[in-house]
């Protein structure tokens, strides 16, 4: 047996005895009066004397104490009545009562601050008295008619009906025990107060009362001592929701486990709590520190078996979304009540889709699963309405959504197909969900669907060209596309379709062409006319959209035409479209970088096709493409086409074109691009500039032969040490003074490989048999040998190797660099010679002759 227990016991048994004393007494409530008074006075003068009270100066104390000292006053007029009737003793019963209450008032405020055996005194008195006014003979918390309340007592509260709680029976009389009422009040260190007096204290006491009237009211509920009829007397489960809404977070947590010990106890009580204004007061709850969001979920989930409460809660705002965030939180028990509260009101269809809408999908997928028709075809539409996160789309495919899709799609009616497609085409931009749906077999029923004449099942159409899109464009996934060769069958839909269709199907079209898995696809949609299907959407469609898709199509499948075959399939009016588009500032950087990719891949050689592009104004447009951005905006497809084209513009056979392109600003574009290209455009700039440093030796103007002119020499800035002559960018084309050597070295000194065999090829261009010497002093200046020697060991690329070899040999013509760089060189071509190329061994011995490794004739390779 607990102490508070033991406690309640021997308080009941006390008074029993005492109440059996008073009776058989018979003394005057008159004297009693007297007696109570003389010892109140007593205690009185000591509360108003004692240093601790003074010196707190509690106003709570101090008005409590004013209070009881008007009743006290009121008492002595009463006393000193001359006569006494048996109506005066019903007074004086009330007097006594009053003074009671007065001073339980005054023990309940001075708790904390009075000295032990004083609130043992006070509260043996308080006690006495209201036995004697004949409220509590057989209840351990009293109750009350309507009596004269204290002063301080209609300052803060109206008049209540008080609480009764009944204990008779809780003892027998062989249980009773004696104890001393100081060891009572030392042991439990709680003050014994009446119901009514606690409510009133929760309903208007300040933040230190109410925190004590709660705790009171907690131990009085858990121990089982309120009843049904002083619950609803005091109004206490409104009076508590009221304070929950307005008190601190203290406070509110134990408000909380009153209302969660309260709903334990009856189910009446959960229906009196299901109000929704409490509801909601509950649901802000939820939006608080973790312990009161602990302490409030699982009240909710207390409640949830209360009908109007499951139906009632879902519509508070943020109700489901605070459930779903502590469901998705750290604290696994709040985790746990937040799923079953969820789950007690997923049985309705518009709070699951509410928890859909939050990242709760379960519900969902369970309606997908086993709903009836009509839930299933409300939860497919809503799904494929919601704007979905990658991770969401995870969560579903996890969870289960796709394989009941797929069964409304294939047993369902048209309505049930329609909603489940679209829903299907909300998932599929997940990868993992593309694997899901190949593996469920629906491929073969949506390329069945898309050839259908079947007039019912042309709507859908759309959302199946919509989901096989999606399926291609999964490069892992759509090579299953690939593998069942409806290319071609598509391509013969498209002028036979709708455009937002015709969309879908070149979507798709392009991710199958692009699959690097795809060259027989490739080759037989060339073979069988795709280019010329595709041509008329360049000139007829308005679709910016179905223009683009046929676009970038006809540009990867240009990407294999070998020789004359593209020109066999474009005419001039298809030319003059591409330039238009390339021209045009309304079309975008994509379709831009298509056109010029068609256009690169005409043969270079081709005159015909440059004369055409010259006609067209082509050069200028594309310079003014790389000038007008920088190359770090300029999209790297658009860049890399552009400079892919330009080498058609600077072929070393046709000064003549060199020229006009230099005019043009070709050179500075170049250089650019040099410096902060792609790899692939970096690699192709190098290209150009290498067709055009090969004319640089001939173009010069040589110092030598102005020596017996009459024209006065040319400023310094204009020679050239390694053309020995005067060059500048627009005669010569030279490198050096395009300022092209820094960019060149550094894309030797990089990282990424691609550009070495251009940029090699480029500087090789210095070192022409008549300038090998200057060239060679140029490239040993700006640390060419390192990087050079570097591509050589790491031999990814054979030309570039080939490459690198030529320029060493000329660079150690020069005794002086066989010195300096021979030990390295050494080591490097003695394992290029056993484990190299056998390609480059004629080459690697000649180099190791030069250092007087090998005698020239050497037989050894």
């Amino acid at each position: 047996m607990s102490v508070k227990t033991k406690t309640l016991i021997i308080q009941v048994c006390t008074e029993q005895q005492s109440i059996t004393t008073t009776d058989d007494s018979m003394d005057s409530p008159q004297e009693h009066l007297s007696e109570f008074m003389e010892k109140l006075s007593s205690i009185l003068t000591d509360l108003k004397d004692d240093k601790r009270v003074v010196m707190i100066s509690n106003p709570h104390i101090q008005k409590a104490i004013e209070s009881l000292e008007v009743d006290f006053r009121r008492a002595e007029s009463v006393v000193k009545s001359s006569r006494i009737s048996s109506t005066h003793d019903e007074n004086i019963e009330q007097v006594t009562q009053t003074l009671a209450r007065g001073l339980g008032l005054v023990l309940f405020a001075s708790h904390d601050v009075v000295e032990s055996s004083k609130k043992a005194e006070i509260e043996v008195l308080r006690r006495d008295m209201m036995k004697m006014s004949g409220v509590n003979k057989t209840n351990l918390i009293m109750s009350s008619d309507e009596s004269e309340f204290s002063s301080y007592d209609r300052g803060v509260v109206e008049e209540d009906d008080r609480t009764t709680i009944d204990v008779d029976g809780i003892v027998e009389e062989d249980d009773r025990i004696a104890l001393d009422v100081d060891e009572i009040v030392e042991e439990d260190d709680k003050i014994t107060l009446d119901v009514d007096d606690v409510v009133v204290q929760i309903k208007y006491g300040d933040d230190e009362l109410l925190k004590c009237a709660l705790n009171g009211l907690k131990s009085l509920v858990l121990d089982g001592m309120i009843t049904k009829e002083g619950v609803h007397h005091e109004d206490m489960i409104p009076v508590l929701f009221s304070r929950l809404s307005s008190s601190k977070t203290d406070h509110r947590l134990i408000i909380l486990r009153i209302l969660q010990a309260l709903a334990a106890q009856d189910d009446e009580y959960k229906e009196m709590m299901a109000e929704m204004g409490n509801l909601s007061i509950l649901v802000k709850s939820l939006g608080h520190d973790l312990e009161e969001q602990k302490e409030a979920v699982g009240l909710l989930v207390s409640l949830s078996d209360v009908a109007a409460v499951r139906r009632r809660v879902g519509r508070i705002q943020g109700c489901i979304l605070m459930l779903v965030a502590i469901l998705n939180g750290d604290d696994q028990m709040s985790s746990h009540d937040a799923a079953n509260l969820l789950n007690a009101l997923s049985g309705n269809t518009q709070y699951a889709l509410h928890m859909a809408e939050a990242g709760y999908f379960k519900p969902l997928v369970h309606y997908l699963n086993q709903g009836s028709d009509m839930s299933k075809i409300l939860m497919a539409t809503a799904l494929s309405r919601m704007e979905l996160t990658d991770q969401n789309r995870a969560n579903l495919g996890q969870d289960g959504a796709v394989e009941p899709l797929v069964k409304m799609f294939t047993s369902g009616n048209l309505e049930a197909k329609q909603s489940s497609l679209n829903a299907l085409h909300n998932l599929c931009a997940s990868k993992a969900n593309v694997q899901r749906l190949i593996k469920s077999g629906i491929i073969a029923t949506l390329l069945q669907l898309l050839f259908s004449v079947t007039s019912v099942l042309m709507t859908l159409r759309e959302p199946a060209s919509a989901i096989l899109a999606k399926i291609a464009a999964q490069s892992e996934v759509g090579i299953v596309l690939v593998k069942q060769d409806v290319a071609q069958q598509m391509i013969s839909l498209l002028h036979l379709t709708s455009p937002v269709i015709q969309c879908h199907l070149l979507e798709a079209l392009n991710a199958i062409a692009a699959c690097p898995n795809a060259s027989k696809v490739r080759r037989k949609m060339k073979e069988n006319g795709a280019v010329r299907l595709l041509l008329p959407f360049l000139t007829e469609s308005r679709n910016t959209k179905i223009r683009n898709g046929a676009l970038n199509l006809i540009y990867v499948l240009s990407n294999d035409m070998q020789g004359g075959e593209l020109m066999e399939q474009l005419e001039q009016i298809h030319l003059n479209t591409l330039i238009n588009i390339i021209s045009s500032s309304s079309t975008t950087d994509d379709e831009k970088a298509a056109a010029v990719g068609i256009l690169s891949n005409f043969p270079v050689s081709d005159k015909n096709v440059t004369d055409m592009f010259m006609k067209a104004n082509l050069l200028p447009i594309l310079v003014s493409i790389l000038t007008s951005t920088t190359p770090t905006t300029t999209p790297h497809l658009l860049a890399e086409n552009v400079s892919a084209v330009l080498i058609r513009f600077t072929l070393p056979s046709d000064k003549k074109l060199q020229h006009l392109s230099v005019e043009n600003g070709v050179i500075n574009v170049l250089v650019k691009l040099l410096t902060c290209g792609s790899i692939v455009a970096k690699s192709r700039a190098a290209t150009s500039l290498a067709q055009l440093s090969q004319n640089s030796l001939t173009l010069r103007k040589s110092r030598k032969s102005r020596w017996f002119s009459c024209a006065p020499p040319h400023p310094t800035d204009t020679f050239c040490q390694v053309h020995d002559g005067d060059c500048s960018i627009k005669t010569t084309f030279c490198l050096v003074k395009a300022g092209a050597m820094p960019p060149l070295v550094q894309l030797l000194q990089g990282n990424e490989r691609a550009a070495d065999e251009a940029a090699l090829r480029c500087l090789a261009t210095l070192q022409q048999d008549e300038i090998w010497e200057n060239g060679s002093n140029l490239l040993v200046k700006m640390s060419c040998v390192q990087p050079i020697m570097k591509i050589l060991e790491e031999g990814i690329s054979l030309k570039a190797q080939e490459k690198c070899l030529w320029i060493l040999e000329r660079i150690f013509r020069v005794e002086a660099y066989r010195v300096e760089y021979g030990e390295y060189a050494q080591v490097v071509l003695i394992d290029l010679a056993q484990n190299g190329n056998s390609l480059l061994k004629p080459t690697v011995a000649k180099l190791l002759a030069q250092l007087e490794l090998l005698q020239q004739q050497s037989s050894y390779f």
